[in-house]
């Protein structure tokens, strides 16, 4: 059985001729006519930016989130893919989670959602299936605009619904939904991997093409429980590995970031990466090679 699991963000998609994410930014910042005002910067968490850029917006023009996440989603579908995405899917992998919103993982865009439930706005379950892989767009996606994981106030919601589906229990009106937490449900083997959540107390998981900043406080949150889990409440058993690939050129000037990730628990492979392409194909190939041995 192929138990091949991936957490893919949106660096791959650099490889690709087009948008950039600055250019993503600044084309928002156009959308709400707020350039007068709104001042990219690096020091502005992304999260907390979306939010001065989409309450600056609304003060003015009484613009609604609906249309500017519309927008976004156009913006973002326009993303082309390119060889290392068709080269990801050649891996035959049975789960790719995915940061990103887009459909170039897929290689097109799939015409049935197989979630446990039809999630409008947060996305603990959101998973198309293709060809046999299961895709799970863990920030949302551009078919449902309204879900896509953008501001603060969006990020807390979404943790909030991870906490109580791992720790506390879930309170969904869908009879599908196991009430159980994920932890009682571990204990007593009863994990029937209905969330992209299950496998990082489960499963390996490689990780490539994700910064991993810290803004992604949903998904820095679930490596400190699992690793607290692990080591501290012991309440059910951890025994999978996740792997974070990065760069090699990147490494000295990341040493805080990957400390915090050894400290929780992830392993940090680092490979020559100053061309893109030849990086995430030497990633792809390395796993390939783990998978068959």
């Amino acid at each position: 059985m192929n138990n091949l699991i991936l957490l893919i963000g949106n660096d791959i998609n650099n490889i690709s001729s087009g948008q950039s994410w600055k250019d993503l930014l600044q084309d928002i910042i156009t959308f709400c006519h707020t350039g007068d005002c709104v001042e990219l910067d690096d020091k502005k968490p992304f999260p907390l930016l979306y939010e001065e850029i989409f309450l600056t917006a609304i003060k003015r023009e009484k613009l609604r989130e609906r249309e500017l996440k519309a927008f976004i989603a156009i913006k973002a579908a326009e993303i082309k893919a390119n060889g290392i995405h068709a080269a990801i899917r050649a891996l035959k992998p049975a789960h790719i989670l995915t940061t990103n919103y887009e459909f170039t993982l897929e290689g097109r865009t799939p015409y049935e959602n197989t979630s446990l439930i039809n999630e409008k706005f947060y996305s603990i379950f959101r998973r198309y299936t293709m060809d046999d892989i299961h895709y799970w767009h863990i920030h949302g996606d551009c078919l449902n605009p309204m879900s896509i994981n953008l501001g603060f106030e969006h990020y807390g919601g979404q943790l909030q619904l991870m906490r109580n589906y791992v720790v506390s229990g879930t309170f969904y009106s869908s009879k599908e939904v196991p009430k159980e937490s994920l932890l009682r449900r571990i204990h007593a083997k009863q994990v029937y991997y209905h969330s992209w959540i299950d496998f990082f107390f489960t499963h390996d998981i490689h990780i490539f093409g994700l910064s991993l900043d810290f803004v992604e406080t949903d998904l820095w949150w679930l490596l400190t429980y699992r690793a607290r889990q692990k080591f501290h409440h012991k309440n059910v058993p951890v025994h999978n590995t996740l792997y974070y690939y990065i760069p090699e050129e990147l490494v000295p000037g990341s040493k805080f970031k990957l400390d915090l990730l050894a400290a929780n628990d992830v392993q940090v492979i680092s490979l020559p990466g100053k061309d893109k392409l030849a990086y995430y194909t030497s990633i792809i190939q390395r796993i390939g090679k783990r998978k068959s041995s």
